[in-house]
């Protein structure tokens, strides 16, 4: 058994924030994740399914409060409607004390611009920083009548119109571009990214060989339903099924696991796209 905070290079006994993040054109990437032991991230019921216990819940908090912005995907929007703050008051005034903003800055991507402007993706901890909206140049059109227009005129507002929620979209083009993406973001200062899913979004930066870490907690659960969200979906991933990640640590957190891969593979150049 391992204790958490233990097998960790480098690192701080208890601490689950990497260590090693190489300064570089783009930001750090750590992908995080809570999964069921047979790799699914939620199953098919309304209720969102709870995978982590509280000791996991604490290093996610940890994880956010590290990072310079968090990023999921318009489905985790849609159906988890999350808020993505740093909960514990002495890491927000640690964020204060070290001249960072509060909480970290809020990131999400869509293709098709489908998002409600009441989720509460836009109106908690977005003081003096709106959220990112990367998304194609179809979706960016889409997103403006969205988050515009009131709900009982859904058309394309004139051009002066502003805002109802506060947002910055950015369009990369006909298809999105997570390269481009992460360029962006480090033309703003973000050098921690931290993606918490879903599924596609994950696969995608994997695919795409933009991935620096992996910290990957297992639920003592299985969900066992096809039609269930998973971790990842099928893609041609770097270096194929043979290529090995490196495994950085081991933590166990009650009944859960949390291993931390890193998958060092080159950054891949080309764009990965991917729907939402």
């Amino acid at each position: 058994m391992v204790a958490a905070g233990e097998n960790r290079p480098g690192g701080t006994a208890g601490s689950a924030v990497p260590v090693d993040t190489p300064g570089g054109p783009r930001p750090f990437v750590l992908l995080s994740v809570a999964a069921s032991v047979d790799g699914y991230i939620d199953d098919t019921a309304d209720d969102r399914l709870l995978l982590s216990n509280e000791a996991d819940f604490d290093r996610v908090d940890e994880l956010r409060a590290w990072s310079d912005a968090i990023l999921v995907g318009a489905e985790t929007v849609r159906r988890d409607n999350p808020r993505l703050l740093v909960k514990d008051d002495e890491r927000r005034r640690a964020r204060v004390a070290a001249g960072k903003p509060e909480f970290p800055r809020k990131v999400t991507v869509t293709a098709r611009g489908d998002l409600d402007p009441a989720a509460r993706f836009w109106h908690d901890g977005t003081a003096g920083q709106p959220p990112l909206v990367y998304t194609t140049e179809s979706g960016a059109r889409r997103l403006a009548e969205r988050l515009t227009a009131p709900a009982q005129e859904r058309l394309i507002p004139p051009a002066e119109q502003r805002l109802t929620v506060p947002a910055e979209i950015v369009a990369l083009g006909a298809e999105l571009d997570f390269g481009a993406l992460l360029d962006d973001l480090a033309a703003r200062g973000i050098s921690r990214l931290m993606v918490e899913g879903g599924g596609r979004i994950h696969t995608a930066f994997l695919a795409g060989g933009l991935a620096d870490e992996i910290h990957l907690a297992l639920g003592p659960t299985l969900v066992g339903d096809p039609e269930a969200p998973r971790f990842l979906y099928p893609a041609a991933f770097p270096g194929g099924s043979t290529h090995r990640m490196s495994l950085l640590g081991v933590a166990q957190l009650g009944d859960m696991a949390v291993l931390r891969y890193r998958p060092q593979e080159a950054r891949c150049p080309n764009p990965t796209t991917t729907t939402g």
